[in-house]
């Protein structure tokens, strides 16, 4: 089993990837959205939601399942990668097929070069699945790391390069493509896992087993997610579709760090303890207030102060993404609770589980969307039925937990209310500091050195645990790797 100091280190050094990767998308995006117009954002996230549907088919929940396995060995790694890479060919040749379909219902014909250059990202994903898995049931998170900074910074002077040159939107696919070839290349060369003549269809099912569910569960959830592209980019315009998806981008860079760095170590250290519930209910509250602690003030802050900054990042021609910035902040501020219960569930082995709750969202879900469609008749509209879905979500994904750990949805609130509403204080001063209409770059600034004051200061006056465990983390991280 995964010692504390380990499961420490890993989560560290996978925020520190997620740090770095995001810090340089965040950069790189800036610059292309300044170099682009919204319309080769909003054609390239059309062709990413469709990328997204085909990877879940390829993924299947097996690397989530190997991840689970207690003694998952050689052959049943094998038995996945083949498995997966034969369905990455079924799947890209229906997707290549497809392609002037999807072009001509989208009136866009320039989309089928696109796709067909873009979904071959699937087989590298294979690949990708895999080795991530291997890192994640060996805790070895400090490979991603290297793996993310040595692969980002190339193709993203590649996609800088090229939209100087006046390539378009091909400097995003080409900054797509490069990025993901890299990625698994430097991984090949870092991690010891290759490829073995193994294969055994007994392993395959057993792990299939329990990652159809898994599979079934990721299907919902993205084509639901993605269903939101497809539906802005048809009903309205792929300028619309880019300022709904530059606005969900902008939180999502802060939440992906922590949120995903915790999600990504949480999965294999609870399943090392899915036999004793005590501990995992302890390593559970520990993540839900942790990152809460992290998340909510990140996603109050930028929020309260979204029209500076995207005026200031992206420029005038960006604004309207401005209210989507604000609503995906809100519900952004709710994913340690979907992640800590979620991860919880699956490491318990539990997958039936997580596929009802998928069931039962989506069928609200979709039925919101609907409404919001129907009634609002905008992307804004959209956007808030997805707010009002992620509140009702909160309740749904806590729920089996009350009766697995005794961890219910309201003790789960009471631990998350104090960042809470220490960030509400927090948020309220950014915004009487906005009000003063002074320069827009002293603002900003301010603004941050006040928020940042307000809430650790607090935090700090207020004894909040979760500030020196914190403190305290980094600090034995920095003694333990000597710096």
């Amino acid at each position: 089993m995964p010692s504390k100091a380990s499961i420490i280190s890993s989560l560290v050094w996978k925020f520190m990837e997620r740090m770095g990767i995001q810090g340089t998308q965040f950069v790189v995006s800036i610059i292309l959205a300044r170099l682009l117009a919204p319309e080769d954002f909003g054609l390239i996230a059309l062709v990413m939601a469709v990328i997204a549907i085909a990877n879940v088919f390829v993924q299947s929940g097996l690397g989530t399942a190997l991840i689970q396995k207690k003694d998952a060995d050689d052959t049943d790694f094998s038995s996945v990668f083949y498995a997966s890479l034969a369905l990455a060919g079924v799947v890209y040749a229906i997707i290549f097929f497809a392609a002037p379909f999807i072009a001509d219902f989208y009136e866009k014909p320039a989309l089928v070069t696109i796709i067909r250059i873009l979904t071959l990202t699937l087989f590298v994903g294979v690949f990708n699945s895999i080795q991530y898995a291997f890192v994640a049931r060996n805790m070895m998170f400090k490979k991603f790391f290297f793996r993310s900074i040595g692969s980002m910074i190339p193709s993203s002077i590649i996609g800088i390069t090229m939209a100087f040159t006046g390539f378009g939107v091909w400097a995003l696919v080409a900054q797509q493509l490069s990025n993901s070839i890299l990625a698994v290349a430097i991984m090949w060369v870092v991690v010891p896992w290759r490829p073995k003549l193994l294969f055994s269809l007994e392993r395959l099912s057993k792990l299939f087993s329990f990652g159809w569910k898994l599979l079934l569960s990721s299907i919902l959830d993205t084509v639901y997610s993605q269903l939101q592209s497809f539906i802005i980019g048809k009903m309205f315009s792929p300028a619309s579709l880019a300022f709904y998806d530059r606005g969900s981008h902008f939180p999502y860079i802060i939440i992906n760090n922590v949120n995903n760095s915790i999600q990504a170590v949480m999965l294999p250290s609870l399943s090392a303890y899915q036999d004793d519930r005590p501990q995992i209910k302890k390593m559970m509250r520990r993540a839900i207030v942790t990152s809460s602690f992290l998340i909510i003030p990140m996603m109050a802050g930028l929020g309260a102060m979204a029209e500076p900054v995207v005026q200031i990042l992206l420029g005038d021609k960006w604004l309207p993404c401005v209210p989507f910035v604000q609503i995906f902040c809100f519900i952004y501020a709710f994913y340690p609770i979907h992640t800590s219960n979620l991860s919880a569930i699956n490491a318990m082995g539990r997958s039936d589980i997580f596929l009802k709750l998928e069931i039962i969202k989506k069928a609200y879900g979709l039925t919101i969307l609907i409404a919001s469609i129907l009634y609002f008749r905008s992307p804004i509209g959209i956007a808030y039925g997805a707010a009002l879905c992620t509140v009702i979500a909160s309740f749904v994904n806590a729920f089996p937990n009350n009766k697995l750990l005794n961890y219910g949805y309201l003790e789960q609130i009471k631990d998350i209310l104090p960042s809470a509403l220490l960030a509400c204080v927090m948020a309220i001063a950014i915004i009487a500091l906005g009000c003063l209409h002074l320069n827009i770059f002293l603002t900003i600034v301010l603004q941050i050195v006040l928020g940042s004051v307000i809430y650790l200061g607090l935090a700090k006056i207020l004894h909040f645990e979760s500030l020196d465990y914190l403190l305290k983390t980094v600090a034995d991280f920095r003694r333990k790797h000597g710096k």
